[in-house]
C-alpha cells in the first residue's frame, strides 16, 4: 500500500503541515513511544524546586510548557539541570526560600505554569513577583484561582480587575480556607493546595466532580500530609508541610496517546501499540468514551511506576458508534474532546458532546475552532453553547485548515486528515511542539510502516 505523504513547509514564519492521503487509502502500523505526561512534568519541577534536597526526574516532557515552568523556577532560585528525557536534576530551595526575582516570570503559553505557580508565589511573604505569558495566555481567565487565593489573604493585581495577566503578586502569610470550587479543575485545586503548603492548618478544596489527582499523589510522595474524601470530592493539605526531594518517573501522557488511539480506531486496517501510557483513573475518560463508541482498545502490561498506574495500549481499527459524552466524565477528558470530535466523524449516528464550555477558554476557543475547521473538511458539525454535535459517516476532502496556534487543535486536524481524500494543509502546525515536539515525525513513522 502506498504511504501517505506527510511534509512540512514554512510560510510567513509559520509551519504548515501537509498531509496527502494516497488514493488507495492507508493503514497505520507500529509501536509508538509518546512524550512524558505534561501534568506530572509540571508538578515534578515545581515541587522539586520548593522541596529540600535533590529531585531527579526521568521521562520529563520536553515541550514548551514544561520549559516555561523550569525557566520560572530557575529565576526563583532553584537549580535545574538542562532539560532532557533521560534525567533532570532539581536542587530545591525548600519552602519559603524562593528568591524575589529581578525579572518578570514568563509562563509562555502555559496556563498550568501560571495558575499553579500563583499559589506558591502568593504564599511567600515579603517578596514581590510579576508574571506574564504570551498573547494567548494573557487573555485566559485567572480569576478562578485569584478569587480563592484572595480569600486566603493573597494580594494580587492584574488587568481587568485582577482577572488577566500580566499579574503582580505581593507575597503574604496566608490563612487556610475550605474552598468549594464551582468547577472541577485540577489547576484550581492544585493552586489552592500549593498555597496551603505554607499555611498554618488545614486547607481543603471540594469539587463538584472528580478532577485529575496528580497533585495529591505527588504531594504525598514528597512528604506532605494530604487527606482525600472521595465521597465529597474533597482534598485537604495540612500545613506547613515538609517536602523532601524525590525520584520521579514520568509516564507517557494519555492526552498525547489519545491522538494515536483515535487514529488507530478510524483508519481501516490499522493496529498500533502506544507504550508506557499513564492510566491514572482521573485521566482515563478518553478510554471510557472510546469504549462507549465501541473502539477496539486493550490495556496490556499493566503496572505501577512511581505511584502512577501505567499500561501499553493496543488499538485496532473497528467501526465506531455514536454516543453522548457529558456530565461527570467531562473533567476527566476535557483536553481530549478535540480528538474525540474527530472520532465522532467516523462513528455511525450523531455524537453529542455537552457540559464542555470550559473549552472556550483554553489556548483557543476549541469548540469554535474544531467546528469551523472540521466543517472545512466537509464534516457535519454543529457548535453548541457548551459542546458539539457531530454526525458521522460524511466523506472528508482535504482543505486548508487553521490551528489557531492551539496544539490540540493542530494535532486533531492532522488525524482527521488521514481519512480525507486529497491534500490537507494545517497552518500554525508548530503549535504541536507545546506538548508533543515529535508529533509529525511519529505520524510519518506509522504512516510508512
Amino acid at each position: 500500500m502506498i504511504a501517505a505523504v506527510i511534509t512540512t513547509k514554512i510560510t510567513n514564519s509559520q509551519e504548515v503541515l501537509i498531509i496527502q492521503r494516497p488514493p488507495s487509502g492507508l493503514s497505520l502500523k507500529g509501536n509508538i513511544s509518546i512524550p512524558g505526561d505534561k501534568s506530572i512534568s509540571h508538578r515534578s519541577l515545581m515541587l522539586g524546586a520548593i522541596a529540600q534536597g535533590k529531585t531527579t526526574i526521568k521521562g520529563l516532557l520536553l515541550g514548551e510548557d514544561p520549559r516555561s515552568t523550569a525557566q520560572c523556577f530557575s529565576l526563583l532560585g532553584a537549580n535545574i539541570s538542562q532539560l532532557n528525557t533521560d534525567l533532570v536534576e532539581v536542587q530545591g530551595v525548600g519552602l519559603d526560600n524562593l528568591t524575589e526575582p529581578s525579572q518578570v516570570l514568563d509562563c509562555g503559553n502555559s496556563g498550568t505554569t501560571m495558575r499553579l505557580m500563583l499559589g506558591i508565589l502568593a504564599s511567600h511573604p515579603e517578596r514581590f513577583f510579576t508574571v506574564t505569558g504570551d498573547s494567548s495566555l494573557v487573555q485566559r481567565p485567572m480569576s478562578r484561582v485569584i478569587g480563592p487565593l484572595t480569600q486566603m489573604g493573597a494580594q494580587i493585581w492584574g488587568r481587568k480587575g485582577g482577572s488577566l495577566a500580566p499579574l503582580a503578586i505581593q507575597g503574604q502569610k496566608l490563612r487556610p480556607i475550605h474552598y468549594h470550587s464551582p468547577i472541577a479543575s485540577a489547576q484550581v485545586k492544585s493552586c489552592i493546595l500549593f498555597a496551603g503548603l505554607m499555611t498554618e492548618g488545614k486547607t481543603t478544596v471540594t469539587e463538584p466532580a472528580l478532577s485529575r489527582d496528580h497533585s495529591e499523589r505527588m504531594l504525598q510522595a514528597f512528604g506532605a500530609q494530604v487527606s482525600i474524601d472521595p465521597e465529597t470530592n474533597s482534598v485537604t493539605v495540612n500545613g506547613p508541610a515538609k517536602l523532601r526531594g524525590q525520584d520521579v518517573v514520568v509516564p507517557g501522557d494519555i492526552s498525547s496517546a489519545a491522538f494515536w488511539l483515535v487514529a488507530g480506531a478510524i483508519v481501516p486496517g490499522s493496529e498500533l501499540v502506544i507504550e508506557n501510557v499513564g492510566v491514572n483513573p482521573t485521566r482515563t475518560g478518553i478510554l471510557e468514551a472510546l469504549e462507549m463508541m465501541e473502539a477496539n482498545i486493550i490495556q496490556e502490561n499493566q503496572r505501577v511506576v512511581a505511584g502512577e498506574p501505567v499500561a501499553d495500549l493496543r488499538v485496532c481499527y473497528s467501526p465506531l458508534k455514536a454516543c453522548e459524552i457529558s456530565g461527570a466524565i467531562i473533567p476527566r477528558l476535557i483536553d481530549e474532546i478535540p480528538i474525540l470530535a474527530v472520532a465522532a466523524m467516523f462513528a455511525e449516528g450523531t455524537t453529542v458532546i455537552k457540559d464542555a464550555a470550559e473549552l472556550r477558554v483554553k489556548e483557543s476557543d476549541r469548540l469554535m475552532a474544531m467546528a469551523t475547521q472540521l466543517q472545512k473538511l466537509g464534516a457535519k458539525v454543529t457548535e453548541l453553547p457548551d459542546g458539539l454535535e457531530i454526525t458521522g459517516g460524511v466523506a472528508l476532502t482535504g482543505a486548508d485548515v487553521e490551528s489557531y496556534g492551539d496544539h490540540r487543535v493542530a494535532m486533531s486536524l492532522a488525524i482527521a486528515a488521514l481519512n480525507a481524500t486529497g491534500t490537507t494543509n494545517i497552518h500554525q502546525a508548530e503549535a504541536a511542539s507545546i506538548s508533543y515536539p515529535n508529533f509529525t515525525a511519529t505520524m510519518q513513522q506509522i504512516c510508512s510502516s
